[in-house]
């Protein structure tokens, strides 16, 4: 757990830590924020469709190679940003770092369903997802607070040999467990029906679904929060850097303690207050708070994260089929989500902050009503065969 729980860590750390510094790379490449922005999606999009090809690999070879393989590629990867010097190659680059990292967080989701029974995973999901929150803190904050002093080169070549660093530990160490491999698909069509199966059952069907939303509602707020912070406050990089001090720290801090929750009471209670609560951050981010309660509202939509996406997750590794195929469906429906919630949300930045968020916050609430008669059979009480 501590070797997943860092490497999600990193994983995150780079990936958060772009958005908050669009300005300065703007600055840098000579291009509009608008432009660099679309080094997001390019690396989202292109990471949540790996993962389709990751999960049936992992079932095949197991899941400690795809975990070891991707997360060197992506240390190398990581190293090589901070060598671009346009808009074109850093998109470029992104888009391979995406392809490449995008192995090692749902492999490692597939990797604690193997090791850990249904009634207990939520611990330890908590763990994986509370360090992917920190990851996001530290990307979001101290990416922006260290910009400053190192330039963003820096930032890059500090995670890359962080993860290089984690990586050697994880070989020398061998302390991933070795997976007990399922009798697997053996051509193209029987790993297309295994995804078709997923889909089409009614359970998987509704948490794709909601992973697929909740991720666009938060990727779409979050990606624009340092452009929204600067214009809004007339914020430099430290000033978004302190803004966004606590994106993130719930999660890191209670991940664990919500996992365990919903084991003892049940997804079904969690997941809809959740949604309700990413709703209303952004439709206060709409409205013209002060700069301190903003802030405070920006740590409560990350709250909101941490009450939904480790719980989808915990539902997924409990859906009928092959496990890796399970995680990668539920990674391609994250991470494409977060790829499109950008694009949308800089589709509606003509109309303004305001509106954006507001056209984000209302069809959210009404998913969040949704989401407690679709999730009530989520509850640690009710069997597996009930819930369909």
């Amino acid at each position: 757990m501590a070797v997943l729980t860092a490497a999600a860590f990193l994983i995150f750390a780079q990936a958060f830590m772009v958005a908050p510094i669009l300005p300065q790379l703007a600055h840098s490449f000579h291009a509009s924020p608008g432009t660099v922005g679309l080094s997001v999606p390019a690396y989202l999009v292109p990471c949540g469709a790996m993962t389709l090809v990751w999960g049936s690999i992992s079932d095949h070879v197991g899941r400690r190679p795809v975990i070891l393989s991707s997360l060197a590629v992506f240390t190398v990867l990581t190293a090589l940003t901070g060598l671009v010097d346009s808009t074109g190659a850093f998109v470029g680059i992104r888009l391979a770092t995406g392809i490449g990292a995008s192995g090692v967080v749902p492999i490692s989701l597939a990797l604690i369903g193997d090791v850990f029974p249904y009634a207990s995973r939520g611990r330890a999901l908590g763990w994986l997802f509370g360090g992917m929150a920190g990851g996001i803190a530290v990307g979001s904050s101290a990416g922006a607070l260290t910009e400053p002093l190192i330039g963003w080169p820096g930032l890059f070549a500090l995670v890359a040999g962080a993860a290089f660093i984690l990586l050697v530990a994880a070989l020398v160490a061998g302390v991933l467990p070795p997976s007990t491999l399922p009798s697997c698909p053996s051509s193209l069509p029987e790993v297309l029906a295994g995804y078709r199966r997923l889909v089409s059952h009614g359970r998987g069907l509704r948490t794709y679904s909601y992973i697929l939303l909740n991720a666009m509602l938060h990727s779409g707020i979050y990606t624009w929060l340092g452009l929204y912070l600067q214009q809004r406050f007339s914020l430099g990089p430290i000033g978004i850097g302190v803004a966004l001090l606590g994106y993130g720290l719930p999660g890191f801090i209670l991940g664990p303690l919500i996992g365990h929750l919903a084991d003892r009471y049940g997804r079904g209670r969690i997941i809809p207050a959740g949604v309700a609560l990413a709703a209303l951050t952004a439709l206060l981010l709409a409205a013209p708070l002060p700069l301190i309660v903003v802030a405070l509202v920006i740590a409560v939509l990350s709250l909101g994260y941490d009450m939904t996406q480790p719980l989808f997750g915990g539902i997924v590794t409990d859906l009928p089929g092959r496990r890796g195929q399970a995680l990668g469906l539920n990674a391609f429906f994250l991470f494409t989500g977060f790829g499109l919630g950008s694009l949308i949300f800089q589709a509606l930045l003509p109309f303004g902050f305001a509106a954006a968020l507001t056209i984000c916050g209302i069809p959210a609430l009404i998913a969040a009503a949704a989401a407690i008669p679709l999730f009530r059979n989520e509850q640690p009480h009710m069997r597996k065969d009930v819930m369909k």
